[in-house]
Formats: structure tokens, C-alpha cells, sequence
């Protein structure tokens, strides 16, 4: 009878360390994930393939042209892409409007940006990605892997973030293979966009 009860200690005591040993090791740090691959085409018509630009740092944002948070970060995007281009670096707009194409196009006309802009009227990016509201912007490092999730609008062209970018292009991760993907994230409000400023993120969930 003891020698039952102590097997059962004893296999009840190796479920709760088989459980714990997963639960750590899942929520423990995490590396950069794999960026998901995507071709789409841009105002132009011309196809662009996410993995085509390998080798470059990558800034992909997701929006709509119904977003206020989304217009209110393009002029310093545009700033930002104008400063980087030439250094291995490309910014990628996935607008998510449902069959708007002229809209689209009128709207990047009338904030003059000249940054690609392509087309997801089927928002196959925001399903691969996980988004959940607009804007949010991934940072994708040279070998194509996400690094930073920001969640709501961000001014691109500080010093603080050309810095960082730039050491991005320079190592290939922005803090090493080995170090979690930062998630940043505003406020979100009921119309699915979100509100704030650049200093209310908080860290939300990866």
C-alpha cells in the first residue's frame, strides 16, 4: 500500500515538473521569428516579393486610409525612408482597404509620400501577421526576421530611431539573434485604430 501511494507521488511529482519544465520554456525568451513571405503589387502595378529584399532592413507597416493614427505617421516615415533608402534599407506601406485602389492612390497623392505603397484589398498580411488594429509596423532585419513589433503610430525620424535602425543595418539584430522581439503598443480605440503618442506606449503582448 505505501509503495502505491509513493509511485503515485512519485509520477504525480514528475507531471508537475514535465508541466513546469514546458511552461518555462515556453514562456522563456524567445528569438526573432521568421518574417512571413508575401508578394503583392503597388499602385504602379508591379509585383513586390517580401523575401526579395533580403539583405536589407525592412520597415512594414500596415494601415488604411481610414485610420487617423495611420496619416498622422506617414510625414515622418516618408522623412525617415528619404534619410535611409540609399543605406539597405526599404519601407513597405500594406494598405488594407477593401477594392479602393483609386482611393488609395488619391489619399498618397494628396500627403505626398513617395515610399512603396502596396495593395492587400484581401488583408492576407494583417492574417499572417497577427494584426489587430491600424497602424502597426514591423521592423524585419537583414536576414528576414521580425525584431520589433510596434503597435500604434511612431514619429520614424527621431535621432534615437535612425540610430537604432542604422545599427540594425550595420549588425543584422537589433540586440542580437538571441534576444526576444520587443512588442510596443498604444492605446487602441473602438474604431480599431489607435490613440496616443510616441511616449504613451507601454509593452503589450508578443
Amino acid at each position: 500500500m505505501a509503495a502505491g501511494r509513493g509511485l503515485k507521488v512519485l509520477v504525480g511529482t514528475l507531471g508537475v515538473g514535465l508541466v513546469l519544465a514546458v511552461a518555462i520554456i515556453w514562456l522563456g525568451p524567445r528569438g526573432p521569428q521568421l518574417a512571413p513571405d508575401f508578394a503583392l503589387v503597388d499602385l504602379q502595378g508591379q509585383a513586390v516579393r517580401l523575401s526579395g529584399l533580403r539583405g536589407k532592413v525592412v520597415l512594414v507597416n500596415v494601415w488604411t486610409t481610414w485610420c487617423p493614427p495611420c496619416r498622422e505617421e506617414m510625414p515622418s516615415m516618408e522623412r525617415l525612408y528619404q534619410r535611409l533608402k540609399g543605406e539597405g534599407f526599404a519601407l513597405l506601406a500594406i494598405n488594407q482597404d477593401e477594392g479602393n485602389r483609386d482611393g488609395v492612390a488619391t489619399f498618397i497623392e494628396a500627403i505626398a509620400v513617395t515610399f512603396p505603397v502596396l495593395l492587400d484589398p484581401d488583408r492576407q498580411v494583417g492574417s499572417r501577421y497577427g494584426v489587430w488594429g491600424y497602424p502597426e509596423t514591423f521592423v524585419i532585419d537583414r536576414e528576414g526576421r521580425i525584431v520589433e513589433r510596434v503597435i500604434g503610430p511612431r514619429q520614424w525620424d527621431t535621432t534615437e530611431q535612425v540610430r537604432q535602425l542604422r545599427a540594425l543595418m550595420a549588425t543584422g539584430t537589433r540586440h542580437g539573434a538571441t534576444q526576444k522581439h520587443r512588442t510596443m503598443v498604444l492605446s487602441r480605440n473602438g474604431s480599431g485604430t489607435y490613440s496616443g503618442n510616441s511616449g504613451g506606449r507601454a509593452p503589450g503582448p508578443t
